[in-house]
């Protein structure tokens, strides 16, 4: 059902007893690293002290746990645990304790999947129909290189399942719901290649790619290829989340003024995420693209280069890793979260370093908190912090950029409204536009949003991403209509690729759409034909008609699914 989303698996839903075992572990898959609780200190005590203060918060009672671990030159440098991997049993987060990667997880798929072409099980340039005929064929090759590099079209695994009114953390997914899932959907968002759009679709079927083209699933086979040859014995994919994990932390959201609520996954889909590690075990990977002891110079090398689409623009997304830069370093990431957990692994490749940040509550920010510890350690490689300096404008040059903005090619909308002498996008957390120039704005990851009027007067915003396509969104006029004229959409609308029926109907007045058995949701209006579901977090609606003006359908949009067609019946 349309709802607002945060996380995949961002709901407290679990209503089965998990009994966890933690055990003592000796030592970290990386040989130098000695563990205990503390773990691994090798560091200048005052870089450790203030490591320390980084995650200072952690340590107050009854907080979730944070583990943290650093690699330096082949060495486990510094790992240790702050707050607690379980509540209910006051058990500490210690290094040896082990953490759900979320997307993290991804380039261990890539990896796998590298390793078959190396095989010569598959190559990366075949059609994906070769390995997967339950696919459609949609008029354009899909490729496994456009799955690794987010370029392939399909519209995101979790999305459509919300729409369908079976969203994650609510009810329990399967490998082969996902592939039915996709054998049912009849448009792409893009054509392949065109553009970069991250979907957790594409390392679902990675992994379904593993299993037909190696003969295993991706759990037997990574086990197999990758964590056994690197000594990763704490690492396994949670293909069956009932499976009893010793040592595994129980994940939490909700707090921290508030009382925190277990928030564990419970799905058997996984490639796009799901895999279970310690910090140990996952700086023995990283340590593993300096000095390679699987897969080899060439492949690592390949699986770090990003990608390209069709008219050649640059990407910042390799295969399951993001290639960027950090205050003038060279960075390799991702992120990660799954239901509680959070993750984040960064590794400086000129600067032979590596960050692991593994948590188990859902406010946690691993990126940040990684980059923190980062300008500890490479304190004397950084460059200076980016500094804005911006401009005043007066509030009457700001209020006339203020309004309603939608993106023609997705449908996706922005409020921009006046504050703090800038502008903000509202909804959700408002993301801020420094104004660096009368028409230019930039917000705080860096992307710029260039403002330009036509002669006929229309407003256009173009969204200049730092590595990736610009956006152009149009002001458009907000529309208000009456009752009367609310009505003329009611009735009820489905969706074949879904095989789901939406209710539209009027409520007090106000318009409304609702999945049973879910409560119906108030459909705000925008532009003309145009709704937001309200509190449903950047979703649009927009209504169809046929060549005689009448309403015969609506278009539903999110963030990684665009125009999902549903039809008046």
């Amino acid at each position: 059902m349309i709802r607002p989303t945060s996380s995949p698996y961002g709901r407290f839903a679990s209503v089965f007893v998990l009994t966890l075992v933690f055990s003592a572990i000796a030592a970290c898959a990386v040989p130098a690293a000695r563990e205990g609780q503390s773990g691994t200190d090798r560091l200048d005590p005052k870089a450790a002290a203030e490591i320390d203060k980084v995650f200072a918060a952690y340590e107050k009672p009854g907080r979730p746990g944070c583990v943290v671990g650093v690699l330096r030159d082949g060495e486990v440098v510094y790992t240790r645990g702050y707050g607690r991997a379980d509540l209910e049993h006051n058990v500490p987060a210690a290094p040896e304790t082990i953490f759900e990667l979320g997307s993290v997880s991804k380039q261990f798929t890539a990896a796998a999947v590298l390793a078959l072409a190396s095989q010569g099980k598959l190559s990366l340039d075949d059609d994906i129909r070769k390995h997967l005929p339950d696919i459609p064929d949609f008029g354009s090759v899909i490729t496994i290189r456009h799955l690794l590099h987010h370029t392939s079209g399909l519209r995101d695994q979790w999305g459509l399942l919300d729409f369908e009114g079976r969203p994650a953390g609510t009810v329990v997914h399967t490998m082969g719901e996902i592939l039915d899932l996709v054998s049912r959907q009849k448009d792409l968002n893009f054509r392949p290649g065109d553009e970069y759009l991250y979907s957790n679709t594409n390392y679902s079927l990675l992994a379904w790619i593993v299993r037909r083209a190696g003969g295993r699933s991706l759990a037997d086979f990574s086990r197999d290829v990758i964590f056994e040859p690197l000594g990763m014995s704490h690492t396994q994919w949670r293909d069956d989340f009932r499976r009893v994990v010793p040592g595994r932390a129980q994940a939490y959201s909700g707090g921290p003024k508030a009382t925190f609520l277990l928030d564990m996954p419970f799905t058997d889909v996984y490639g796009n995420g799901g895999l279970l590690t310690t910090v140990g075990d996952l700086l023995t990977w990283a340590e593993n693209f300096w000095n390679p002891r699987i897969l080899g110079r060439e492949l690592l090398d390949e699986m770090q280069t990003p990608g390209r689409l069709n008219d050649r623009t640059p990407i910042a997304y390799a295969m399951g890793l993001g290639v960027s830069e950090y205050r003038g370093l060279r960075q390799v990431t991702h992120g990660g979260s799954t239901a509680g957990y959070r993750a984040y692994l960064v590794r400086y490749p000129a600067e032979h370093t590596a960050v692991a940040i593994l948590s188990s509550y859902a406010g946690t920010d691993p990126g940040d908190l990684a980059h923190k510890v980062t300008d500890i350690l490479l304190a004397d490689r950084l460059g200076e912090k980016p500094t804005v300096r911006p401009v005043k404008l007066t509030p009457e040059r700001l209020g006339e950029l203020a309004g309603l903005y939608r993106d023609g090619q997705t449908d996706a909308i922005l409020r921009l409204s006046v504050k703090d002498g800038g502008l903000a996008i509202e909804g959700g957390r408002a993301r801020k536009l420094l104004p660096v120039a009368s028409d230019r704005f930039l917000m705080e990851n860096g992307t710029a949003c260039d403002f330009d009027r036509s002669a006929d007067g229309t407003v256009t915003m173009r969204e200049v991403p730092q590595a990736d396509r610009p956006s152009t969104y149009t002001r458009v006029e907000q529309v208000r209509p009456d009752p009367d004229e609310l009505r003329e959409y009611e009735g009820r609308y489905w969706s074949d690729e879904l095989d789901v029926t939406y209710a539209v109907a009027m409520d007090n007045g106000r318009l409304t759409v609702r999945l049973r058995p879910e409560p119906a949701l108030p459909l705000e209006p925008t532009y003309k034909d145009g709704f937001s579901p309200r509190g449903s977090g950047g979703i649009s609606l927009r209504f169809t008609r046929n060549a005689a003006g009448e309403v015969d359908g609506f278009l539903i949009s999110s963030g990684r699914v665009r125009h999902l067609k549903f039809v008046r019946r």
